[in-house]
């Protein structure tokens, strides 16, 4: 099967520091991928180089088989990838329908479609079985768990293909974080493409089907989650050897 998306030998210098020195990944559709890594181990930088936020010195992408090359946001868009970060980027002084057609707002003549706005809003949300009263709340009044999960909603409005998710569950409690968990899951189930970026291993371990480990911008590893202990996953992070010394 050709994977959705295909990294092969991706680099990125920042003058003195690597911060990727040859990284692979692939993503299938249907499955989530946890990239995970210490700090500074070039997740983050992958990520971007992926979504078009940065464009690499090395590699070579490729999108259902097909090269590519990402050079800005826009081209990773149009492919049908998506990113939500960790910053969310919504407008906490605008409603839940405002928030999910954010640039993308249905107009009749120079008239918002409000009412077919708010219809396509609910339809998603409920698709997503995301729990909220009223989707004309600001989304100041939400919990963290809603606004993560009207950011992920609002990325599936142009039918993408893959969608990266960059620390979804931090800084939230148990309640919420499991609210968005679900999320994953469900987005799974739609056949997308998931790459979750996580420090969080129990969190990997629930949804992900594979976990690929990247140390001082190189792969240290990719495992299939059902079969791997936290462990061993601690080890590739860390560089440690079986006898538990760094490599």
């Amino acid at each position: 099967m050709t994977p959705v998306l295909s990294v092969r030998g991706a680099t990125k210098r920042y003058g003195a520091v690597q911060a990727l020195a040859g990284a692979d990944l692939d993503v299938y559709a249907g499955e989530v991928v946890a990239l995970v890594g210490d700090n500074g181990a070039g997740k983050s930088t992958l990520v971007k180089v992926i979504s078009g936020a940065i464009s690499p010195d090395g590699g070579t992408i490729a999108f259902q088989g097909t090269p590519v090359r990402i050079t800005r946001p826009q081209d990773a868009q149009a492919l049908g990838i998506t990113t939500v970060f960790q910053d969310l980027a919504l407008c906490e002084n605008l409603d839940v329908v405002a928030n999910l057609h954010l640039g993308s707002e249905v107009r009749s003549r120079t008239v918002l479609g409000e009412i077919r706005m708010e219809r396509a809003a609910r339809d998603l949300l409920h698709s997503l079985d995301v729990r909220i009263k009223d989707v004309r709340s600001p989304v100041s009044a939400l919990s963290g768990g809603q606004r993560q999960s009207v950011a992920i909603a609002r990325a599936l409005l142009g039918d993408p293909r893959m969608v990266i998710l960059d620390e979804p569950t931090a800084a939230l409690g148990v309640e919420q974080t499991a609210q968005v968990l679900g999320l994953i899951k469900r987005l799974r189930e739609r056949g997308l493409a998931v790459v979750l970026i996580s420090h969080n291993l129990a969190d990997v371990r629930e949804v992900s089907d594979r976990v690929v480990v990247l140390r001082l911008g190189r792969n240290a590893g990719t495992f299939e989650t059902a079969s791997t202990t936290q462990e061993e996953i601690v080890a590739a992070i860390t560089g440690a050897d079986a006898y538990g010394k760094a490599s």
